[in-house]
């Protein structure tokens, strides 16, 4: 098999995963939740883990596997630079808003923000992830950006960008197992424990991130999938460098 027929096998694998995770939590937060809305009550929640699976999980790993594609190895770098930039930065707001829906939820509710090992594991990660944005338009987007801060930016830019799939993953995960203790232990229908169909789907939701998860790092693996590292627009700025 052709090592790109392999690699689209593989990527339209992770696109259905991807959908999968956001047919689920959306499922969810729907049937068993009691629907959406953006007036302070527990409604209001129910958009935190739609907006962080959509954000930080699946729009983030399709994201980081664009560069992959080998139809855009012929095509302009820079061009694909602005489409990941772009698609990192609507994750990231994705994220900001997921943010929002609960620290508004808690305001109205009265209740503690930040005292969960989920919590702190989350807000680190959108932290984290906004420095990411940050320093990669710097150093991979502005033109005054030299090649040298480009060279020793990018092996800490692959390992920060891998570091925060993780992160959000185990946030997500994490997410999903506290909101089902929380909501089935402290209510007067089946306990967690006794695996009701809810607990069941939602369990199935965390299985289904995973499984994104360790495909979007499958690919991120293979050296092969790489974009080869023969842009002209690299040499054309080492060679301005090497004239002035």
């Amino acid at each position: 098999m052709r090592p790109s027929v392999f690699f689209y096998l593989t990527y339209a694998l992770c696109v259905c995963l991807g959908l999968l995770c956001l047919l689920f939590v959306t499922y969810w937060n729907s049937h068993w939740r009691g629907g959406f809305s953006w007036d302070g009550s527990a409604l209001q929640f129910n958009w935190h883990p739609v907006l962080m699976v959509s954000g930080l999980v699946v729009l983030y790993g399709n994201a980081a596997v664009v560069y992959r594609a080998p139809f855009t190895w012929k095509q302009k770098k820079n061009t694909w630079k602005l489409v990941h930039a772009g698609l990192m930065l609507l994750a990231l707001l994705l994220s900001i808003l997921g943010l929002c829906a609960v620290f508004d939820f808690h305001s109205g509710s009265h209740i503690p923000d930040l005292y969960s090992l989920h919590s702190w594991v989350g807000i680190c990660t959108v932290v984290m992830f906004t420095f990411q944005w940050v320093l990669g338009l710097a150093g991979f987007l502005f033109p005054c950006s030299t090649t040298w801060f480009r060279s020793t930016l990018k092996p800490v830019h692959v390992w920060m960008g891998k570091a925060i799939l993780v992160l959000s993953l185990t946030s997500c995960i994490s997410g999903i197992n506290e909101k089902l203790l929380l909501t089935l232990n402290g209510s007067s229908g089946e306990p967690y424990n006794s695996l009701p169909e809810e607990a069941k789907f939602a369990n199935s939701l965390g299985i289904l991130t995973v499984a994104f998860g360790l495909v979007v790092f499958g690919i991120l693996s293979r050296n092969k999938w790489q974009r080869p590292d023969t842009d002209s627009e690299s040499v054309h700025l080492l060679l301005n460098e090497d004239n002035t």
